[in-house]
Parts: structure tokens; sequence; C-alpha cells
């Protein structure tokens, strides 16, 4: 057994190249890590940059702008898209949410009456200790409730300062990130080790599946959010352009996503409607949605883009969401995918063994 683990060690640590790709990932998992509270700004602004770069790369290289023209162009239409979001976007989701906020109480005691009712006409399936069980849950949710818009009202003021400086700080290191991209890698690059042949191929790997992943999800966010709004009103659903939000973002956080915003729509439908034929049209255009983005739009714009298992998308979500919370569901596919390429091109590297065909196991 001791041999084997010397032999496992010899072959994958020996390459100092190997070594240096460990350190590289250990120093930028401890500055996210440490630093990732105090270096926010830092790290949205490098995250709009890159995906901003993709648009200023065509314009650049293929149109033949001239790279300050490019980024300008790009940079402005960022600013616009930011003042559209602000002044009109903004408002409309955050008056849709605060009416929201303040009928959830409602909406739970609509939902608590109905639920008592469900011994009478289904014993066999609930019984009345159960009813009083999940009343008891749903009134502690409500205090629960309570308690964070208390906390969220008496933290809003700390909230919009930093609003204000995101608003400031971002936009002007995002120019600057596009403007300086190469004075700013060109010196990042003196600090690094001369040979870094297996980080930079790990980097050229990873980055060609994640930046198309990123921009492809941008694109599906804003189609689904589009086209999900467009139905919820035509439907004349409450809160359709904030409730629509979510089910665009949703995408971004595979499986569970789809599967909670299935349920607050529900929730929301069965509140404002009850069972009818509206709540049944509801639920049928939400999975309609659903349906038509999983068979023809994710793989138009996802197609060969990210080479995972299910089983891996499904332990990334868990592992990256425990970890960081919210952040880390969103961003569970781009960090596997990451993974995925360090163990594809660190590790199987100059190995007799990678280019043996794989066995079906079916």
């Amino acid at each position: 057994m001791l041999n084997l683990l010397r032999n496992w060690k010899e072959r994958h640590f020996s390459d100092p190249q190997r070594i240096i790709l460990g350190l590289m990932l250990l120093a930028g998992i401890g500055i996210v890590y440490f630093l990732g509270s105090l270096l926010t700004p830092v790290f949205v602004s490098i995250i709009i940059a890159y995906l901003l770069d993709g648009l200023v790369i065509p314009l650049h290289q293929r149109i033949g702008l001239p790279r300050i023209a490019a980024v300008l162009v790009v940079f402005m239409l960022f600013i616009a898209g930011m003042t559209i979001m602000i002044l009109w976007l903004l408002p409309l989701i955050t008056k849709q949410v605060t009416q929201l906020v303040q009928q959830l109480p409602r909406m739970l005691v609509t939902l608590q009456s109905s639920i008592m009712q469900l011994p009478a006409p289904y014993p066999e399936l609930i019984s009345k200790k159960q009813i009083v069980d999940i009343i008891g849950f749903l009134n502690v949710s409500i205090a629960d409730m309570g308690k964070q818009v208390l906390s969220l009202s008496l933290a809003s003021v700390v909230g919009l300062i930093h609003l204000l400086v995101y608003l400031v700080l971002v936009p002007f290191m995002v120019f600057f990130l596009l403007k300086d991209k190469t004075a700013i890698l060109s010196w990042g690059q003196r600090f690094l080790p001369d040979n870094m042949d297996l980080t930079a191929s790990v980097w050229q790997e990873a980055n060609a599946q994640v930046s198309n992943y990123i921009r492809g999800k941008c694109w599906e966010v804003l189609i689904v959010w589009a086209v999900s709004d467009v139905v919820f009103r035509v439907l004349d659903f409450q809160f359709s352009m904030v409730v629509s939000l979510f089910v665009g973002l949703s995408v971004l956080i595979p499986y569970l996503g789809v599967t909670v915003m299935g349920m607050v729509v529900s929730l929301i439908a069965f509140v404002q409607w009850g069972i009818s034929g509206n709540f049944i049209a509801i639920l049928a255009a939400y999975t309609i949605i659903q349906i038509l983005d999983g068979t023809l739009l994710a793989p138009l714009l996802l197609s060969g883009v990210v080479h995972l298992h299910p089983v891996a998308i499904v332990v990334a979500v868990l592992l990256f969401g425990g970890l960081w919370g919210v952040w880390g569901l969103f961003f569970a596919i781009p960090l596997a995918t990451l993974i995925n390429a360090v163990l594809k091109v660190g590790f199987t590297r100059n190995d007799p063994l990678a280019d043996l065909p794989v066995s079906d196991p079916g």
C-alpha cells in the first residue's frame, strides 16, 4: 500500500510544473477565502471585465477597431445598460419585492387554511397531527421572516453605502482593467516562475470552457427572464417582473433552481387563484418554458461548452453552495469546470495511460 502511494506521489508530483500549478491554485483559494470580504469590489470588477472582454476582442480582432476604441464602445454600452437597470428596472423590481414581502403573511395564512382542510377529503394521506406540525412550522417561519425583514431594514443604511461604493468603484476599475489589460498581465507575469507551461495549458482549457459557459448562461438568463415575464404578464400573474427575474436566474443553479422556483410559482399562483384554470395555466406555462430551455435553448447556447457528468454537477452545487452560500451556487459550474481542467490537463499530461480508450460501463 505504501509503495502504491509512493508511486502515485512520484508519478504526479515529481514534475515541478505540477507543484507550481498546485501552489498557484492554493494561492488563489487563499486570497478568495481570507480576503474575499475586503476585496469584493475588486473581484466583481474582474468578473465584469472578464465578461466584457469577450465583446472587446471581436471588435478589436475581427472588425479592426483599435483596442482603446473597442474598449470605449463596450464600456459605454455597459454604462448605458447599468443606467437603464438602475433608473428603470431596479425601481420596478424593488416595488414588486416590497409588495411580495408585505403579502407573504397573507399568503402563508391562506396556505394554512388550505392545509387545515386537507384531512377531510384525504384522511388516508394526511392526519390532523401532521397538519398541526405543518402549521407550527409555518408559524415559526413567519416569525423568522419578520425578524429577517427587521434586520434587513436596520441594515439598509449600511447596504446603501455599500451600493454607492460599488456604483463608483466598480465601473472605474472595470474600465481600467479593460484598457490596461495587457500592461496588468505583463506586470503580474514578472512575479511568476518562468516555466509555467502546464499552468498556461490549464488556464487555456478552463478559459475556453468557462468563458463560453458564462456568456452562454448570461444569454440564457436574459432570454428565460424575458419570455417568462411576457408569459406571466399575459396570464395576469402577480409579481410577474420579480418572479420572472428569479426564474431567469434559476438557470444558473442546475436542477435545484428550477425545482425551487417551481414551488414559488405554484405557491403564488395558488394564493392568487386557488386550484383553478389559471393556476393550471401558470404551471403549464412554467413547465413548457423549462422544457424548451432544457431541450432547445441551453443546448443551442452551451453545446460542447462544459463536459461534466450530471452527478458531478450536483456534487459541485452541494459542495460550493455549502461553502459559499448563494455565490457558491452561482459559480458552482465554473469552479467545477476549473477543477475538471486541472485534473484533465494537470494529472494526465505525460501519462501513458491517459490515451487508452475508456471502456463503456454499459
